[in-house]
């Protein structure tokens, strides 16, 4: 990795969480295809698009914010409905994807334990629920480094790859969210 490859990494802010997370190999053909990944889970693919829409919609609910409050205000009500539907049915997607794991994640990339080692510069499909809002991301990631940890483990750092700009905006929230609640939890423990 030359310097300029580390000094990139280094660009965006990192905060360890805990995530469901699988990933598979994609070789040859799926390594090098631009095209968007697709699950097989249905659930999956659907928490996935209620997040990228709510995304999405969002301009649209301040301009209504701005011509009728009272409209507004509904729409908000029926969102959050539709968040905590997501949320129930997440918990059966952590079920399927596997039990939540400690990562450390960035827009940039997310590094993992993982047991087996895995070749540097392999291309991945990293499949992440974060929670609480069960966002469901499925994402094209490159291997940058694999180190044995002294528990048997091996560190897998990943840099994602080929990210819309709905993906990146999404995992930017996810992070600023979790970065407040830790400073919150701080400020309560030493008020305490």
């Amino acid at each position: 990795m030359t310097s300029n490859d580390a000094s990139d990494r280094r660009e965006y802010y990192r905060i360890n969480d805990t995530i469901a997370l699988e990933f598979s190999l994609l070789s040859g053909a799926e390594a090098v295809a631009s095209e968007a990944l697709h699950d097989d889970s249905p659930l999956f693919n659907l928490l996935s698009d209620l997040h990228l829409s709510d995304f999405e919609s969002q301009h649209l609910l301040r301009h209504i914010g701005e011509r009728d409050r009272t409209l507004a205000s509904y729409l908000k009500v029926v969102n959050k409905r539709i968040d905590l539907l997501g949320q129930a049915l997440a918990q059966n997607l952590v079920r399927e994807v596997g039990a939540p794991k400690r990562v450390t994640l960035s827009e940039g990339g997310v590094s993992f334990e993982h047991p087996q080692a895995v070749a540097v510069d392999s291309h991945l499909a990293i499949k992440m629920v974060l929670m609480p809002q069960a966002l469901g991301l499925l994402l094209r990631g490159q291997v940058v480094h694999c180190r044995q940890q002294e528990n048997g483990q091996f560190e897998i750092g990943t840099e994602f790859e080929a990210l819309t700009d709905a993906q990146r905006q999404l995992l930017a929230r996810h992070i600023l969210q979790k970065q407040a609640m830790e400073r919150r939890q701080a400020r309560e423990t030493s008020s305490d």
